[in-house]
């Protein structure tokens, strides 16, 4: 029995010795383990972030790039606006047609009223809108621009850069043989201006720069080239000589500055040449040298004068170096024909006489024989050398106002502004001559042609009509339109005002109206 016990105690004994053993073992391996692992977690963390000695990056100061485009960019564009038109168009008699409009579609509606007005005198007026550019030349809101952006528009609203505030513009003149036009806006603030520059310094290859509002796209810049000088044959105009470039221009462009790196404008953006709607490389911008002429004309007597002497004649014809030999001549302008009762009448030209030089400077090219006498003052006088039956002969002849020299040809007066009466009243009048007098059955009259009434206007309110003729103002005669603009200048907001107008029926009978109304304030329309 007690050896039984001694054995159990010493197999006991061995077995927690054992246990001893395995537990040792077992927190070994268990720190081995956990050193191995921790190990590898710790290599693991130092492959994902190592320690560096990079120094961090920072954000430098802006510099400007040297070649940048940018300062002139900031100095101009302050001053170019954005120009958006409304006219009013009377609808005729007449087959239907319809304008295309961007992204036209099939318009239901459209058609409804398409064939519902169509061939209606008493149809409503339809509203146009166009948008422009325009560039600001005087600090108290003078705007320069193309003519064809204002061209017969009942309101004018001009838009700062940066500016939501639309302001009404009041149209100052047009001239019609520059596609230009001034207007201005009263914004009770100095404005930013652009400075206009000598644009004969310009030659081709020079960085220019144009900003407008291409598509309706404010403060939009595009960067090109001048690609030609002088280049004429562009429209139907005598005094338009463009400067060409590829600086990108679209419509909405028209009326904007072309900007030399000077930051002087040189040009007024004008025309395009496209086989599409838009840019192709091709633009034509007005020279600042006839801009800066046109306006100074505008602001100071309200219309453009240009000098004439009665002539007319095709450059390339009438220059033609075959003809002028078989005439007898070395160089010079062949005369197609002189306009009756004109000073080149009075002074004996006739059609087929060759002119070779005006006040001694030769003649080579039409040009040569417009601007000398475009630019002498009305009333002066110019020397005139010619060739006729291959002899040589000199006259003078005295410089008529080309308005009056061509009545029919020259554009009718009652587009130029200041023979208008204020563009609120919407009446458009010219002088009563002879000849129109004749044309319009009001011969021996004296007065005012009323040649445009403008819809929904004071003077479409009063029952105004075309070739109406206006003898009083409140009772005072006119019978020039300088006899009329004083009498409609004395007019104010709120005050009556009876118009004495003669007009002529089918019966061919002269009734005497008096129509009558009471002046509406610079907000209405």
């Amino acid at each position: 029995m007690g050896e039984q016990v001694r054995e159990l105690f010493n197999w006991a004994r061995r077995r927690k010795i054992l246990a001893d053993v395995f537990v040792a073992f077992t927190l070994t391996v268990g720190i081995l383990i956990g050193s191995v692992v921790s190990g590898r977690v710790s290599a693991m963390k130092g492959l994902g972030f190592p320690g560096t000695t990079a120094t961090a990056l920072a954000v430098p100061d802006p510099i400007p790039a040297s070649n940048s485009f940018a300062a002139i960019v900031n100095r101009v564009e302050p001053a170019v606006v954005n120009i958006a038109t409304t006219q009013v168009l009377e609808r005729k008699k007449g087959p239907r047609t319809r304008r295309a409009q961007p992204n036209d579609q099939d318009d239901p509606m459209q058609d409804f009223f398409d064939r519902f007005f169509d061939g209606r005198q008493d149809g409503p007026p339809q509203a146009e809108r166009s948008l422009g550019s325009g560039v600001i030349v005087d600090k108290r809101g003078y705007i320069l621009t193309n003519n064809h952006v204002v061209e017969q528009a009942t309101k004018i609203q001009v838009q700062l850069n940066g500016d939501t505030t639309r302001y009404t513009a009041k149209l100052v003149g047009v001239d019609q043989e520059t596609d230009l036009a001034v207007i201005k806006i009263d914004a009770n603030k100095e404005l930013p201006i652009a400075k206009l520059g000598n644009s004969d310094g310009v030659q081709v290859g020079d960085w220019v720069l144009a900003i407008g509002s291409p598509f309706g796209l404010q403060a939009t810049v595009t960067a090109g080239i001048i690609s030609a000088k002088d280049r004429g044959g562009i429209g139907n105009r005598q005094f338009q000589r463009f400067l060409q470039t590829d600086a990108a221009i679209n419509p909405g462009n028209s009326g904007g500055p072309l900007v030399d790196l000077a930051g002087q404008v040189i040009g007024i953006n004008t025309a395009i040449i496209t086989g599409g709607r838009g840019y192709e490389g091709v633009g034509f911008a007005l020279p600042s040298t006839a801009a800066i002429n046109v306006y100074d004309q505008i602001i100071k007597q309200g219309r453009v004068t240009r000098g004439s002497i009665g002539v007319s004649f095709q450059e390339e014809p009438g220059t033609n170096p075959i003809t002028l030999k078989s005439l007898g001549a070395p160089h010079g302008v062949v005369i197609e024909a002189v306009e009756p009762g004109s000073p080149a009448e009075k002074a004996g030209l006739k059609g087929g006489d060759v002119i070779t030089s005006v006040n001694g400077q030769p003649v080579k090219t039409g040009n040569d024989l417009v601007n000398p006498i475009a630019q002498a003052p009305i009333g002066s006088k110019v020397k005139l050398t010619y060739m006729r039956d291959h002899a040589q002969k000199e006259t003078t002849a005295e410089v008529g106002d080309r308005t009056r020299v061509f009545p029919n040809s020259a554009g009718p007066l009652g587009d130029q502004p200041g023979e208008t009466a204020p563009p609120e009243f919407g009446l458009h009048v010219e002088e009563l001559t002879p000849d129109r007098g004749h044309r319009v059955g009001m011969e021996g009259q004296k007065g005012v042609l009323v040649t445009e009434v403008d819809p929904a206007s004071f003077a479409d309110d009063l029952n105004f009509g075309r070739g109406d003729v206006i003898t009083q103002v409140n009772g005072e005669a006119v019978t020039t339109v300088a006899e009329y603009r004083k009498a409609v200048s004395k007019l104010k907001p709120g005050q009556d005002v009876v118009f004495k107008v003669l007009r002529r029926q089918d019966s061919d009978r002269i009734l005497t109206l008096y129509l009558s109304g009471r002046v509406p304030s610079d907000n209405q329309q």
